[in-house]
């Protein structure tokens, strides 16, 4: 067989493939979807009348309970009658007061622009030596690991221009768990965005107060401290106060009972709080809001596919995973962890290109639902990736062998990327079109895995869920993280 055949029996074997996924009903279903989401979706409108009317969605404020209020009603607007709040504790965290001064000495001190990250202590008094300890890796510490003790560590947020090729990056919460390993008494982070920007985040791994105060500065004035420090030593001082408290949120949940398999069920999410610094509009406004108009959109096309449906509106992501940890040990305790077949999350998804899975096996799949997003629009492009990663609210039904996904190839509108947990974390960052695209997209791949005849992707064993993360290099950050929960 030459060349060519080959390429045109292949493509043939694809397409074959790929049709055999497919429920002759989707191609209509599909079209009505994206008809409907492009005449009258309502996510950029409802996020900006958020972003005015409640302004910042901090799990435990008044503001994050109003958000609550906001999607519960917004959901009962659009016609479900099955909806619910999730109620969990939380162990809640403000920032107070903060100030951050660097010197040559501990009586001349040059104040610097700061800001305190989440579950730093209650109060915290502390003028010590700074030491630079570059990407605040582990491999940073072991070369010296009394460096850092009873001082003040100075590290970046992401990777140092410079860094040996391959050197990973960490969240700032393992980065800050590190360093209190190694024994320093307060840590500095410098931001890796530019232009002056602060960034809030919390720097707990568990989601509960850290023993040292942990602040972020600029990566300007980071840079310039990093340069110092070459050069002489310096002491720094760090003085703050916050709140910290146990409080009530909930998650807000909407269902749609599957019609013909309604013991099995899919999730789409994403998290409704944010930080205070700004109204979330990116982070994670666009992807919530795009949530709130997919389950919109199901119901007013009174879509309603073989397996059950949940939209859930998560709090507290933001301050350690919190809705959805508290999601996953509901379904736990009520065995029902073994019905989910499928988590879908949308954290700060935009004009999303594809689709994203941890399950490789999904591919022809998501691959046969995006056959059909791509003959409505060009644009779509049909990309396929699979992997693995940490830090949103698939986490927890991730490390509980619960398959996730969700949207894959877009970018953040309007280089809104260094607004990231910072204070221009604005609406006008907002692009309507982008959003309407992650809403029709995303609503054809929820409504093709719920009603598929087979869902290849597996709900992991104990067993498979360990030999999975360790396949994707996980292991290091949830052992650091506390959350390893396998003895080798």
């Amino acid at each position: 067989m030459n060349k060519c055949a080959w390429l045109i029996l292949a493509g043939l074997m694809l397409l074959n493939s790929l049709t055999a996924q497919v429920n002759p009903e989707w191609n209509e279903i599909f079209a009505k979807i994206n008809q409907e989401v492009q005449q009258n979706s309502k996510s950029y409108s409802s996020l900006k009348t958020a972003t005015e009317t409640i302004g910042h969605r901090l799990t435990g404020s008044a503001n994050g309970q109003k958000a609550e209020e906001f999607a519960y009603n917004l959901l009962k607007s659009y016609g479900f009658k099955n909806v619910r709040y999730q109620p969990f504790e939380v162990e809640s965290w403000s920032r107070g007061n903060l100030t951050v001064s660097v010197g040559d000495n501990d009586k001349h001190l040059q104040v610097f622009k700061s800001v305190s990250l989440a579950h730093s202590p209650v109060k915290a008094s502390v003028k010590l030596e700074l030491v630079d300890m570059g990407n605040g890796l582990e491999e940073d510490y072991l070369s010296n690991p009394e460096k850092v003790k009873g001082k003040i560590a100075l590290v970046y947020l992401g990777v140092l221009p410079g860094s040996k090729p391959g050197t990973k990056s960490l969240h700032r919460s393992e980065k800050t768990a590190i360093a209190t390993k190694y024994g320093a008494k307060g840590i500095v982070v410098i931001n890796a965005a530019s232009g002056g920007i602060l960034l809030t985040g919390t720097a707990s791994v568990t989601g509960k107060l850290i023993p040292i105060p942990a602040v972020c500065i600029s990566k300007e004035d980071g840079l310039q401290l990093k340069e110092t420090l070459a050069q002489k030593k310096q002491i720094a001082s760090i003085e703050m106060s916050n709140f910290s408290g146990l409080i009530k949120a909930r998650n807000v949940i909407a269902r749609i009972e599957g019609k013909s398999i309604p013991s099995e069920k899919v999730i789409v999410g994403g998290h409704l709080d944010s930080w205070d610094l700004a109204t979330g509009a990116i982070d994670n406004g666009i992807g919530s809001f795009s949530v709130l108009d997919m389950a919109r959109t199901f119901s007013v096309l009174n879509l309603k596919p073989a397996r059950t449906v949940e939209f859930v509106m998560f709090m507290g992501e933001e301050e350690g995973l919190l809705g959805s940890r508290a999601y996953v040990a509901e379904a736990i305790k009520d065995n029902s962890i073994n019905q989910l077949r499928y988590m879908l999350n949308y954290d700060m998804t935009n004009d999303p290109k594809g689709y994203a899975t941890t399950a490789a096996e999904s591919k022809e799949l998501f691959q046969s639902i995006g056959a059909i997003a791509q003959s409505l629009d060009t644009s779509y492009k049909n990309i396929f990736t699979s992997g693995a990663g940490l830090h949103s609210d698939h986490q927890p039904f991730m490390l509980h062998g619960v398959p996730t996904g969700g949207g894959a190839g877009g970018v953040l509108p309007n280089n809104s990327g260094p607004c990231y947990h910072a204070d221009c974390d604005d609406f006008k960052l907002v692009d309507e079109k982008g959003m309407k695209n992650t809403v029709r997209f995303s609503s054809m791949l929820l409504y093709g895995i719920a009603d598929a005849k087979e869902i290849k992707a597996k709900h992991f064993t104990d067993a498979e869920t360990k030999e999975f993360l360790l396949k994707n290099n996980l292991k290091e950050p949830l052992e650091i993280a506390g959350e390893w929960r396998w003895k080798d």
